[in-house]
């Protein structure tokens, strides 16, 4: 793909092997995937078992770490064949679970940021889909505004003593490890002295407690840290300056889910619907598809520019308002043309039969990983910003 323009023009040629990447990874899910799978924020052991089972194959064929560099166990393809992969995940219920976390920016971060011992001890752990982490960024009180974090972390001999709550972690029961930003040092500026941890959730003093919600069990949990003790081989990149680690940790994380792609499995799956033989269902219908390749295309200009190494916070900004709004507009609609019938899980009808639950988890769209609010807040800023400059 062209990646010469920072404008709209985007070659929608994925490259080589593109194609021959989808087929491949369809024809692997088909025979690894239930057919009732939904989603893995489940302990029962038969959906962790499938979790697991996807990530070794998926591993085993080179295809887990498909473009991490092959020093760090990945295959060294470009970013279009990842976003090949990506799509394919989604658009199946992310069958690697946990996983995305790890492989999506955990890594990928380690990566620029780590040293070569924490690169070693990490890495192949995520390579191998063997390593769970969660992320400890959220906490009651700093949620969109993380430069108010409170969780202490303070000097005691050769160790640091955290102290302080999280929220809203995600499979904060299942993973070995969090990914921590703590408060070291308080300054006029708030965003400066905070400092990333790598903590294993084996320490003495963390405890998990599962959060109900709608998205079903272990997807969000409070975590409480009383007096873990961490050593400096924890410290991610260096002390006070885990502002900059997290905008890293942000940049991978807002343009690695594409939403889209699932949201136009299930057009395709209510396309000939007889709910659809409404007109007003029809014209939502075809706004629905409007929409879901305006955030392709957004997306794809994300990557591109990323490739290129141009990419903004605005630019990701766009993208993911784009596709964030995508997801609950197609699961309101799927609800509203399958009627009582999508209100009630039933394997037997497909995709279609899970639509309660696919209506159910994108109500979190518009929260998770940035509010919607926020993503508009850097798009407005940037728009200003450039006016101004403009004039």
């Amino acid at each position: 793909m062209s990646t010469a323009q920072a404008g709209p023009e985007v070659d929608l040629d994925l490259g080589p092997g593109a194609a021959a990447l989808r087929i491949r990874l369809r024809a692997l899910l088909a025979q690894e995937l239930p057919p009732d799978w939904v989603a893995p924020f489940s302990l029962a052991p038969d959906v962790r078992a499938v979790v697991a089972r996807v990530c070794r194959r998926l591993a085993d064929e080179g295809l887990l770490t498909l473009s991490w560099p092959v020093e760090y166990g990945g295959g060294g393809a470009d970013l279009w064949q990842q976003t090949v992969l990506r799509e394919e995940m989604w658009a199946h219920f992310e069958p690697r679970g946990p996983q995305y976390m790890g492989l999506n920016w955990v890594g990928p971060v380690l990566m620029e940021v780590g040293t070569a011992e924490q690169r070693a001890r990490h890495l192949p752990g995520i390579s191998s889909g063997t390593a769970v982490w969660c992320q400890g960024f959220s906490e009651p009180e700093a949620g969109t505004d993380l430069g108010s974090l409170k969780l202490a972390a303070r000097r005691d001999g050769e160790a640091w003593v955290l102290d302080g709550q999280k929220i809203w972690t995600s499979y904060a029961g299942l993973a070995q490890w969090c990914f921590l930003a703590a408060r070291t040092s308080r300054t006029e500026n708030k965003h400066d002295g905070i400092t990333i941890f790598l903590v294993p959730m084996d320490s003495p003093g963390i405890t998990v407690v599962p959060i109900d919600s709608m998205m079903g069990e272990q997807h969000l949990n409070e975590v409480f840290f009383d007096s873990v003790r961490v050593g400096d081989e924890a410290v991610l990149g260096e002390v006070g300056r885990g502002w900059d680690v997290m905008g890293l940790v942000l940049k991978h994380e807002r343009i690695g889910i594409p939403r889209y792609a699932r949201d136009d499995r299930v057009l395709c799956e209510l396309a000939g619907h007889q709910g659809l033989d409404e007109a007003t269902a029809a014209a939502e219908y075809v706004r629905a598809l409007v929409h879901t390749r305006v955030a392709r295309l957004l997306s794809y200009r994300a990557v591109a520019l990323s490739e290129a190494g141009r990419l903004t916070q605005q630019v990701a900004s766009l993208a993911r308002l784009a596709s964030i709004q995508l997801d609950q507009e197609v699961a309101e609609l799927a609800a509203d043309v399958c009627g009582a019938e999508g209100l009630t899980p039933d394997p037997g009808r497909g995709l279609l039969g899970q639509v309660e639950d696919v209506l159910r988890y994108s109500r979190s769209a518009t929260i998770a990983s940035g509010t919607i609010e926020v993503q508009r807040l850097v798009v407005a800023r940037a728009a200003l910003e450039g006016a101004d400059r403009a004039s």
